[in-house]
């Protein structure tokens, strides 16, 4: 984070630990107006990397999993990175600014995800660098989050993934229970806006970003949960993270093999558990279903709700779902009550 950002956001009352940011000041008001209110976060804990270049366009079709020509100064793309076994390394959002692709993932990723693209460069016109300390990331979620922004001059994207540009400043428009936007900018740029949008929307810690995209069937993959999961089971089909018409990129057999070959015996959904400290993603699940030993599923992301119990998504084996007995860490652990994902599975994976 710059320290100008950092002061900047310290003068208005964000505290913060070795991590980072941890919120303004009162964790249960800002959680309780995640569901009615409007909140703007701050969103340091993801990092970005640009890949500018001639080439950068086509070397990245070659790696990621949605196809890069639609990403567009109107229109970014959710995407994976891939291991040769089709697992997933790297789950993020590209998007273009100028003549720039940017890569915009939880920032312990980074260092990693840059060592992996290196590898593949060769003779690529392309270069990628960690831009993190350029931009200023917020988020701005609510009712009146359209509104907010259009007041500050900002036109609005229509569509989810859809974006705009004004005078160095991106807006892209994210899923989400209420209109919902991540926006990129310079310092000075988001200094003021922040300042704008502060009169009527409540600053917020970065745990309620985290419970808006558990929320939305969004997962974050981090370093402790890389390489668990192939896309499917993380419901990347659904969200329009894979394009399955494009050319070849590192573990492509194995994701086309799964949708159109494979039976998928895992997916993720969306629970709550009470009674329990917050779960760490990677986190293994038990059903009664399996032996004592065999574990059903794991963790992918899980954050406090504003009665104290833990919204979380899961991966989990559709027998276990099936049978509604899904426990944390054992089968005597807490259980998973599930709820229903803002989208729908397809026909696959309810056989």
């Amino acid at each position: 984070m710059k320290a100008e950002w950092k002061e900047f956001l310290e003068n208005r009352g964000a505290e913060f630990d070795g991590n980072g940011i941890t919120g303004f000041g009162n964790s249960k008001r800002e959680t309780q107006m995640v569901y009615s209110g409007d909140v703007m976060v701050d969103l340091s804990h993801f990092g970005l990397v640009s890949a500018h270049g001639d080439d950068s366009e086509s070397f990245l079709q070659g790696q990621v999993t949605c196809d890069c020509t639609k990403v567009t100064s109107k229109s970014s793309q959710l995407a994976a990175i891939c291991n040769q076994k089709g697992r997933v390394m790297t789950f993020m959002r590209l998007f273009q600014q100028n003549s720039t692709l940017y890569l915009h993932m939880p920032a312990d990723r980074i260092e990693d995800t840059l060592s992996r693209l290196r590898m593949y460069i060769m003779r690529a016109k392309t270069t990628l660098e960690d831009v993190s300390d350029n931009f200023v990331s917020i988020g701005l979620s609510g009712p009146n989050a359209e509104s907010l922004l259009q007041s500050s001059q900002i036109t609005v994207p229509d569509n989810v993934n859809d974006s705009t540009q004004k005078e160095g400043l991106c807006i892209i428009r994210v899923a989400g229970p209420h209109p919902r936007f991540i926006l990129f900018g310079t310092l000075d740029v988001m200094k003021k806006l922040w300042t704008e949008l502060d009169v009527h929307a409540a600053p917020a810690g970065p745990s309620v970003w985290q419970l808006l995209d558990i929320q939305s069937g969004i997962p974050v993959i981090y370093t402790s949960t890389s390489e668990l999961f192939v896309p499917q089971m993380i419901n990347l089909q659904i969200i329009d993270a894979i394009n399955f018409k494009k050319g070849c990129y590192t573990g492509q057999e194995v994701v086309a093999r799964m949708q159109y070959l494979g039976k998928l015996k895992k997916q993720m959904y969306i629970a709550n558990i009470t009674d329990s400290d917050a779960p760490l993603p990677g986190t293994k699940l038990y059903s009664a279903a399996y032996s004592e030993t065999q574990s059903c599923g794991q963790i992918v992301n899980a954050q406090i709700t504003a009665d104290g119990s833990h919204d979380v998504l899961a991966v989990v084996d559709i027998k276990a779902h099936t049978s509604g007995d899904v426990h944390l860490e054992k089968i005597s652990g807490p259980e998973l009550g599930f709820k229903t994902l803002p989208y729908a599975f397809p026909v696959q994976a309810e056989n």
